[in-house]
């Protein structure tokens, strides 16, 4: 599993990883101090929350190159990570945003601001969320409103063929094909539930409950995420009055855009995250 071994990687020092669920790891960075240099419980509460959502498959060492960048910055991190199983029977998908929902509105973070950085399948988590968000949004306005910027990396959107094609080129790569017409015959024998789920899901995320300012890194080659798709979601955002960055490449590498265009990525993500006015602590360099 992704959060053991990221548990047990020496991610940074000063930064104690503890594993919350099987998919779940909270990093608490204490490189991060108040401005008085004491830490205290009061200055825990309120130091910001990264929800970072990785991509199916990722590696450990590719997420934590992600969690560096926030520590330096002066957050914590958690890690939740997603399984096929979740995506193939949503369900099960709306289950894990429920649990993550109610974590979220726990104790221990219910007084942090929050960033959110999702890769690919981890947009459809947050879109599992979402959806419990929407059916009561009163409820959940705290949360919403802790919500000060969402980051979307290589995004899936697009056709039912789209979603298809990268559970073939994640799960399986060399049987792409053949993973992509079971999957098609699949949806189309589940129809009542998988696509009639995944289209109330793709509503909800279009009409966000989530108005915080979003950055996109996206590019022309992707196949997992069409470039077009993205930019209308963009463009109907914006006309919904939410603050759009956008960076897209006309050739790069789906959720490896940081590893293909460094300087512009970090550039890009850093202007954001001071436009958006997270005031994380000063991290100890």
């Amino acid at each position: 599993m992704l959060s053991a071994t990221l548990a047990r990687t020496a991610l940074s020092r000063g930064v104690t990883a503890h594993r919350l669920t099987k998919n779940v790891t909270f990093y608490m960075n204490e490189l991060a101090s108040s401005p008085s240099g004491c830490q205290n419980q009061a200055s825990e509460d309120h130091k910001p929350l990264m929800l970072m959502l990785p991509w199916l498959g990722a590696r450990p060492q590719a997420v934590a190159k992600y969690c560096e960048i926030y520590f330096r910055t002066g957050f914590d991190v958690l890690v939740v990570e997603s399984e096929v199983q979740e995506f193939l029977w949503p369900r099960w998908g709306l289950d894990h945003g429920k649990r993550l929902l109610e974590l979220l509105q726990s104790e221990r973070f219910a007084s942090r601001q929050l960033l959110v950085h999702a890769f690919s399948i981890g947009g459809y988590t947050f879109t599992q969320l979402l959806v419990h968000v929407s059916q009561d949004a009163q409820k959940y306005q705290s949360l919403t409103n802790r919500i000060k910027g969402q980051v979307f990396d290589s995004l899936v959107v697009g056709t039912l063929e789209t979603m298809a094609t990268g559970l073939g080129k994640t799960i399986f790569p060399h049987l792409e094909t053949l993973v992509k017409q079971v999957s098609m015959l699949y949806f189309g024998m589940f129809k009542r539930q998988t696509v009639d789920y995944f289209n109330t899901g793709i509503d909800v995320f279009w009409n966000t409950p989530i108005l915080a300012p979003a950055l996109f890194f996206f590019c022309e080659n992707d196949p997992l995420s069409d470039a077009r798709a993205t930019e209308e979601l963009i463009d109907y955002w914006q006309k919904r009055g939410i603050s759009i960055t956008a960076k897209k490449w006309e050739n790069s590498t789906h959720a490896g855009h940081l590893k293909r265009h460094p300087q512009e990525y970090l550039v890009t993500l850093e202007l954001f995250l001071q436009a958006v006015q997270i005031t994380p602590l000063r991290a100890k360099m």
